[in-house]
C-alpha cells in the first residue's frame, strides 16, 4: 500500500562534499587524476532527485547547497560559478519521468542569496541558498525549480551527472492546512482546533501527523481519484502508520501497535466513492490502538 517516503537532509547534510578520494576510487565517475577540474553539486543531479523534493511543512523553507570543484589538485586561483534557473529541464525531466506532471515555480514562490559564488583558491566549494515560499503555492499542483550550473570561470567542465537541483514540490488534492482534534483514551494532552497541515507524498499520497507520543510518527493514506475538478470523486482510502516511525519510534520507547489505523467516520465504505467536501469534512478521523492507549486524530476543514 504504501510508496517509500524520502526525506530532504539536514543543511548540513547539503553542504558536505564528495571527496577526492572516493570519486578517484569510484567507477563511476570521472578519473580527476587524469583530466581538469569539474564542477557539479555534490548532492545534485538524477541521483539526488527524491533528496531534492520539498518536505517542510513551514511557509518559510530555507535550503543550502554546495557548488564543488573536483579536480586533481586544489585550485591556486579564485573560481566563479554562475547558476541559473532554467525552466526548460522540467520538460525535459518530464520526458522520461511522467508519473507527476511539474509546473514551473510561480514568481514570488522562491528567492536565491545569489545567483554567483566565488569560491577561493584554495578552497574546494561554496554555498548557496535557496529560499521558497509555500503560500505562494497551490498545495494541489507539483512544482519543480531546476537550477542548473550556467558557467565557470577558469576551464571548468560543468558535470553531466550532477549539474542540476531538481527541487519540487510534489501536490495532492488534499494537501494543506487543516484544523485538527486529538484524543487520547485514557485521556492526556487531548486537544480541539488545533493547526495541522496535510504534506503529499505523491498526487495519490498524504502524510498526517499523530498526535500520540512525540507527536511527529505519521500516518500514510493513499486514495484514488476519478475525474477531474468539482466532479472528482476519490475512493480506495487506505492508511497505516509510517513503518519507519514505527521502527525507530514507537519500538525503542516500547510502544506495540496492537490495531494499525482505521477510519472512523460514521459509515465509512471503503469501497465507496467521496466527494472532496466528503473527504475534508469528516473523512480524515484515524483511530489506532497500543497495548495501553486508543489514539484518535482528525484532521478537517473549517
Amino acid at each position: 500500500m504504501k510508496k517509500k517516503i524520502y526525506f530532504i537532509t539536514t543543511a548540513l547534510a547539503a553542504l558536505s562534499v564528495l571527496s577526492l578520494s572516493s570519486c578517484l576510487k569510484d567507477p563511476r565517475y570521472v578519473n580527476f587524476g587524469q583530466g581538469g577540474t569539474v564542477v557539479n553539486f555534490p548532492k545534485g543531479g538524477l541521483p539526488n532527485f527524491a533528496a531534492d523534493a520539498i518536505t517542510d511543512a513551514s511557509d518559510t523553507i530555507v535550503k543550502q547547497f554546495a557548488v564543488e570543484l573536483a579536480s586533481p589538485t586544489v585550485p591556486t586561483s579564485a573560481t566563479d560559478v554562475t547558476i541559473a534557473v532554467d525552466n526548460s529541464i522540467i520538460a525535459a525531466y518530464t520526458a522520461t519521468n511522467n508519473a507527476v506532471s511539474y509546473l514551473p515555480m510561480p514568481d514570488g514562490s522562491f528567492t536565491l542569496s545569489a545567483t554567483k559564488v566565488t569560491i577561493p583558491a584554495g578552497q574546494r566549494s561554496g554555498v548557496i541558498t535557496v529560499t521558497f515560499y509555500r503560500s505562494k503555492l497551490d498545495p494541489t499542483l507539483s512544482y519543480m525549480l531546476p537550477i542548473k550550473i550556467a558557467s565557470a570561470t577558469g576551464g571548468g567542465t560543468i558535470s553531466g551527472n550532477f549539474g542540476i537541483h531538481y527541487y519540487h514540490f510534489i501536490g495532492n488534492d488534499f494537501a494543506g492546512a487543516y484544523l485538527w482534534d486529538y484524543t487520547r483514551v485514557p485521556a492526556a494532552g487531548n486537544f480541539v482546533g488545533h493547526d495541522g497541515t496535510i504534506l503529499p507524498v505523491t498526487p495519490s499520497q498524504f502524510e498526517m501527523v499523530s498526535g500520540y507520543y512525540v507527536a511527529t510518527e505519521r500516518y500514510e493514506v493513499t486514495f484514488t481519484k476519478t475525474g477531474s475538478g468539482a466532479g472528482a470523486l476519490y475512493s480506495n482510502f487506505a492508511v497505516d502508520l509510517n513503518s519507519d516511525d514505527i521502527a525507530n519510534i514507537f519500538t525503542p520507547a516500547g510502544i506495540v501497535v496492537v490495531q494499525h489505523p482505521k477510519f472512523v467516520m460514521p459509515g465509512f465504505d471503503p469501497n465507496a466513492s467521496y466527494t472532496y467536501d466528503q473527504v475534508v469534512h469528516g473523512l480524515l478521523k484515524l483511530n489506532y490502538t497500543t497495548l495501553t492507549r486508543s489514539v484518535t486524530d482528525y484532521y478537517y476543514k473549517p
